[in-house]
């Protein structure tokens, strides 16, 4: 008797972009994961890829949707988003890394909210799909140093909290331990500021600034607040840009050398602080463009005091794209434009003749939108690496090589 090759309806076959598990005749079920199964009654059967969530306020926290699945699968959905996306688009990798995931306890960045309700003082992320704060008393993506604070700062901004006014607190980890800017808040009095300084030395904090909508005074810093890129130390903005982990930058990195490869004259368009600039060899001149004038300013200065061959360009790239005749100078171009892609810049690219083009990408759907315009001028699509840096979220990152054919 042949077997049946019918795929049962009722059996969950991947996890689709939002986060949800998707059955074999489309329906999306919550908090499901591949080759689970719904009961008669609706109910979910687990199966072999479903696991137990190691953080005690998974489903109700927004900062993870994806701890029930294990890390196949997880990788797998990593692939997927950007398998999807370049399909959407007609178009494939010649060669698809496997993906990188970050480890748990890797974030060096995070963003909380807080806020006085009733009696009750909450800090922590916002909820899943609302706009309730998740008071965190336990956390499987930040960093150890970063968690540590967060009980202190708890009691220290209970102590000045106004009931009706949230505030968010943004955390980065530094060279010098970790950053904390305090948003929508600013010290009443001379107590309250001594009181600011007392918690950060308490706590050894490398900086404590506060922002109450003119943007951030600094509050503390014994010494001046940097990150290190390849060795070379550069100034800390407020609010700047971080790739989130470091294991998950040092892949970034690796993949864009692998593809710039051994070229010496680069353009590091979307520069931020230097992340990519930095990581090229003392013998890659490079130009450097950023539209943010602190980010920018950082790192010419650290540029300059390396005495690096490093051009840079305070230059808004969306209003001011690079045409295709300043292009033409380089023998590569990186770019790492922000979540909506590089539209502009890309269409200017599209016209030039740059040999090699590093595409890294924090949303898939911007990224193939892109990727279709070169390829339409041209361009062949050698290589993609996944990133999953953002882990048991649905954010996906890539390096990707593109060549002119």
């Amino acid at each position: 008797m042949p077997m049946s090759t019918e795929i049962d309806p009722n059996v969950i076959l991947r996890v689709a972009a939002k986060g949800d598990g998707v059955t074999a005749d489309g329906r999306h079920i919550s908090f499901s994961a591949p080759l689970d199964r719904l009961n008669e009654d609706g109910g979910l059967i687990k199966g072999p890829h479903h696991v137990e969530a190691p953080c005690q306020h998974f489903k109700e926290c927004g900062g993870c949707a994806l701890q029930h699945i294990d890390d196949e699968s997880y990788a797998q959905f990593v692939v997927d988003r950007v398998t999807y996306a370049l399909e959407g688009q007609g178009l494939s990798a010649g060669t698809m890394h496997a993906p990188y995931i970050s480890k748990p306890h890797s974030r060096i960045r995070a963003s909380l909210r807080a806020a006085l309700m009733g009696k009750t003082f909450k800090l922590g992320f916002s909820g899943a799909g609302s706009h309730r704060i998740i008071d965190l008393k336990q956390c499987e993506i930040m960093r150890p140093e970063l968690f540590s604070v967060i009980g202190p700062l708890r009691d220290y901004l209970k102590s000045v909290a106004r009931r009706k006014r949230d505030m968010n607190v943004e955390m980065s980890l530094a060279d010098q331990g970790v950053d904390i800017c305090i948003k929508n808040y600013e010290p009443e009095n001379l107590e309250q500021r001594e009181g600011l300084a007392a918690f950060a030395k308490a706590n050894k904090l490398a900086r404590l600034s506060v922002d109450n909508g003119y943007g951030p005074e600094t509050q503390w810093e014994p010494e001046p607040v940097t990150v290190t890129f390849n060795g070379i130390s550069v100034a800390l903005p407020h609010n700047s840009f971080l790739q989130p982990t470091h294991d998950g930058k040092a892949i970034l990195v690796a993949a864009m050398l692998e593809s710039v490869g051994d070229t010496k004259l680069v353009a590091d368009l979307f520069a931020g602080l230097g992340t990519f600039t930095f990581a090229l060899s003392e013998e890659t001149k490079v130009y450097a463009a950023e539209g943010s004038r602190d980010a920018i300013g950082a790192l010419k200065m650290a540029a300059n005091l390396s005495g690096r061959q490093i051009f840079t360009e305070h230059r808004d790239l969306f209003r001011r794209p690079l045409s295709p005749e300043e292009l033409n100078r380089f023998g590569a171009v990186i770019l790492d434009p922000p979540r909506a892609g590089a539209r502009d810049q890309i269409a200017q690219i599209a016209q030039s003749d740059v040999p090699k083009i590093c595409y890294i990408s924090c949303n898939p759907a911007s990224f193939a939108r892109d990727a279709k315009q070169l390829c339409d001028a041209g361009y062949r699509l050698d290589a993609l690496w996944p990133v999953g840096q953002f882990l048991w979220s649905t954010h996906v990152e890539l390096v990707s090589s593109f060549t002119k054919a």
